[in-house]
């Protein structure tokens, strides 16, 4: 996971990355409430950790900001502040846990790692038999084993996943896969059959002449379907 800690206090941020920041694929920090937007909105991070009272904007609007533009991603307080009406207020924005200062960092760590299981297991979509698609890492798994696609590849799958009826026409697929690019159709159909090839020609169906649509389990359900 990505994680964004926004936290005022210079030296405790810096102990908590000591602590903890191994155990994440990414973990930064920002030190006032505008920074930590800035740094959500660059970084895009799985999980945000911030304190309360901080400069600037406090970590409740951040909080708020935060889950206008991105309902799922969880948020984390931290907090000397114990009182009801703190309590309340986070809980109006979402926050998902409260740690009241000081805290054991083993306590974070183990929140955290239950938090990771609970996003994996979300981000995780039932494509045609026997696929499945990880919308966290863009990947894409055969069996529980990765097939092993470019980046524009993967995200070719995810544009598909995420396209309303799960259809894209081959106009639109040069479109979002190679902006600003002029792309034969010949490019375009050599580029599907290699990622078919990797995968399988029944997860990813041809319509004739006009574009490509993605076969996903019948109960399954992905942002964008109908």
């Amino acid at each position: 996971m990505k994680i964004l800690l926004v936290e005022d206090e210079k030296r405790l941020a810096h102990l908590l990355r000591e602590a903890i920041g191994d155990y994440f694929a990414d973990f930064e920090i920002a030190y006032d409430g505008i920074e930590g937007l800035e740094q959500f909105r660059k970084v895009k991070p799985d999980v945000v950790i911030t304190d309360i009272t901080m400069p600037k904007m406090t970590g409740l609007v951040l909080a708020e900001k935060i889950r206008k533009e991105s309902p799922d991603t969880p948020i984390v307080i931290l907090s000397a502040y114990s009182d009801k009406e703190k309590l309340l207020g986070a809980i109006d924005v979402g926050v998902v846990k409260y740690f009241i200062k000081p805290f054991d960092p083993e306590e974070l760590i183990d929140y955290l790692c239950k938090l990771a299981d609970r996003i994996k297991k979300q981000s995780l979509i039932q494509l045609l038999e026997p696929f499945t698609y990880d919308l966290q890492s863009e990947q894409l798994f055969r069996k529980g084993v990765l097939v092993h696609l470019s980046k524009r590849e993967s995200r070719f799958i995810a544009q598909l996943l995420y396209s309303p009826n799960h259809y894209l026409s081959n106009e639109m697929i040069k479109e979002r896969l190679w902006e600003g690019e002029e792309v034969s159709d010949e490019r375009l159909r050599t580029f599907i059959k290699r990622v078919r090839q990797k995968s399988d020609k029944r997860l990813i169906e041809n319509v004739s002449g006009q574009g490509y649509v993605l076969r996903l389990k019948e109960s399954s359900k992905t942002p964008g379907s109908l």
